[in-house]
């Protein structure tokens, strides 16, 4: 079972213990097919369980968007242009969710922040799952030194909210949701091809402006 982060509410009380309970659930699903959907209505709220800070970094996501991807146009706009609906900020399809399972996963980070970086950077395959809780999914990069991991929540039919931490090097549980500004993750899930996702990350913490994570189904 993989823990996935927790988020922390500010005092206590039973919506706080409710959504510890829903994230260990989920945490759950993360690596198998059981039920995650005992969650109550209260944790589907994405809104009410992010912290200000990722509710700005969602609310400029095309500003994000639009920056880091002239900035990787420069760096190298054929590899841009040979992803296709992967870099439309436009492209949202009906079924933004993917089904539970596992997935390859690409990573790519546009728009270099710091001079280690490159202005655009594919890395190498990956592993990634996705867990089915309901009204919520569970979703976690399996393997690479920087590995996102939380919660997708359904917010409309062409586009998921997905709230995490991220997990670094050879570390084994997340750190809880809140706790640290520089873990913390906001995004938002779409569907851009009849077998293709994307989650998107504005303003990550780490080396981009924008880091772009393409799911396919492994089979």
């Amino acid at each position: 079972m993989t823990h996935l982060p927790t988020i922390r509410l500010t005092g206590t009380g039973p919506l706080a213990l409710a959504t510890t309970l829903a994230l260990s659930l989920a945490g759950c699903a993360a690596h198998s097919q059981g039920p995650a959907n005992a969650m109550p209505v209260d944790s589907t709220n994405w809104k009410r369980l992010a912290t200000k800070a990722d509710r700005d970094r969602l609310r400029s996501w095309r500003d994000s968007w639009m920056k880091a991807l002239a900035r990787a146009r420069i760096g190298d706009a054929a590899k841009i242009e040979e992803q296709g609906a992967l870099f439309d900020p436009d492209r949202a399809l009906s079924g933004a969710v993917p089904p539970s399972g596992a997935y390859r996963c690409r990573v790519f980070k546009l728009g270099a922040v710091g001079t280690a970086m490159a202005e655009f950077t594919r890395y190498p395959d990956f592993h990634c799952r996705i867990g089915d809780g309901g009204s919520t999914s569970s979703f976690v990069k399996l393997d690479g030194a920087q590995r996102p991991s939380g919660l997708i929540f359904h917010d409309s039919p062409s586009r998921a909210i997905f709230l995490g931490t991220l997990i670094l090097g050879d570390e084994t549980r997340q750190m809880r949701y809140g706790r640290d500004a520089g873990r913390d993750m906001i995004g938002y899930v779409e569907r851009v091809g009849e077998n293709r996702w994307r989650l998107v990350l504005p303003a990550p913490q780490f080396e981009s402006m924008l880091d772009v994570i393409e799911l396919v189904p492994e089979s």
